[in-house]
């Protein structure tokens, strides 16, 4: 069994941050989520990878993965030239596969309790593609799963009466025959070869898929408010570990905290659970529950909580708390005492600003 992650798509629900960046490595408890992804295959059996990535951070996804060897694996990488759908990434990636079965898991989704029982009884089962599912509130927003009997009839892209709340997640699970399937599709009217489109061939022409109904959480971390919960989620399981980390004897700490190489608490409070990242410095601040803190950064005169803040980050001197937020790459964010008052920003485009 091999595995094919998709790294590529503009992440548009996350910008700012994506603007420069690939939304797959935007951190989870300051991990990439794309590394999640890697590790769920490697935890499945799964030691060939190929990522599929897009000219515009291919070389982030290059430099941060590398040739999975960190990971127990070994990753090579596949260009997609244009953003032209999920379909078109797994036909892409057709060499790479070879002639076996394959997994095919979006970098930006997001499993608690892995792949591993899917890949196995996929493997097991002969069948011809699988795919997982989740009961959802709102099933509009996805590929909606209808069945006849216990078989797999129709997969419905985001309709506006779905069938069932039984939502088609991110991760595939395919044997060769899939590339016919793909062969015979056609663009969709926004010019992409969907997915959808894909497993439905592969139903109407008599092949065997399979469906299976995910356990545990499922997170799709597009966007701001499931990356948040995505983050929780992954805090709630982290280990207290402060030992990498220096803390004075001015700061207190309640519940389960990570401090990375490096970090320093002084004359803080710190709540888990949270990770404060390598060579991050806390003055004089509160650090809430359900908060990263990445690499590099300065937190002085603050409280934050909720939230996640990416690396080489100022924060300082701010009179109010910081709450249920996401926070780019080398942000300076400082109190000012000018008079007259006001606020001075730069804020690009999709960003959003909340103040009291």
């Amino acid at each position: 069994m091999r595995g094919l992650v998709l790294s590529g798509g503009k992440g548009s629900r996350l910008r700012p941050l994506t603007y420069t960046g690939a939304k797959q490595l935007v951190p989870i408890a300051n991990r990439p989520i794309l590394f999640y992804a890697i590790e769920n295959l490697v935890e499945a059996g799964v030691r060939e990878i190929a990522i599929v990535v897009s000219p515009e951070t291919g070389d982030q996804v290059r430099a941060a993965a590398g040739d999975g060897s960190g990971f127990g694996a070994s990753i090579t990488y596949v260009d997609q030239p244009e953003p032209r759908g999920i379909a078109d990434g797994i036909r892409l990636a057709r060499g790479a596969m070879g002639d076996g079965p394959f997994v095919t898991f979006l970098g930006d989704n997001f499993l608690t309790d892995g792949i591993v029982s899917y890949v196995r009884a996929f493997g097991a089962s002969g069948a011809d593609a699988g795919v997982l599912l989740k009961q959802v509130e709102d099933a509009r927003e996805f590929g909606v799963a209808a069945f006849e009997g216990e078989r797999l009839a129709r997969v419905v892209e985001k309709p506006q009466d779905p069938p069932t709340d039984l939502a088609v997640i991110g991760i595939y699970l395919f044997t060769p025959r899939v590339f016919d399937a793909i062969a015979a599709i056609k663009p969709s009217a926004r010019g992409e070869l969907e997915i959808t489109d894909t497993i439905q061939w592969l139903i109407d022409a008599g092949a065997d898929v399979r469906a299976d109904i995910v356990a545990g959480e499922w997170i799709d971390t597009g966007k701001h408010d499931d990356l948040l919960a995505a983050n929780r989620l992954i805090l709630e399981r982290l280990p207290h570990d402060v030992s990498a980390g220096t803390i004075d004897d001015a700061s207190k700490t309640h519940g389960r905290i990570v401090l990375q190489r490096g970090a320093e608490i002084i004359n803080s409070v710190i709540s888990g659970p949270s990770i404060i990242g390598e060579g991050t410095r806390g003055v004089n601040s509160y650090v809430g529950p359900f908060t990263s803190i990445g690499p590099g950064c300065r937190i002085a005169d603050s409280e934050i909580a909720g939230s996640v803040v990416m690396e080489q980050t100022v924060i300082e001197g701010l009179g109010h708390r910081i709450d249920h937020s996401l926070i780019g790459r080398n942000v300076d964010l400082r109190a000012s005492d000018r008079k007259p008052s006001g606020y001075q920003v730069v804020l690009g485009d999709y960003s959003k600003l909340r103040v009291p």
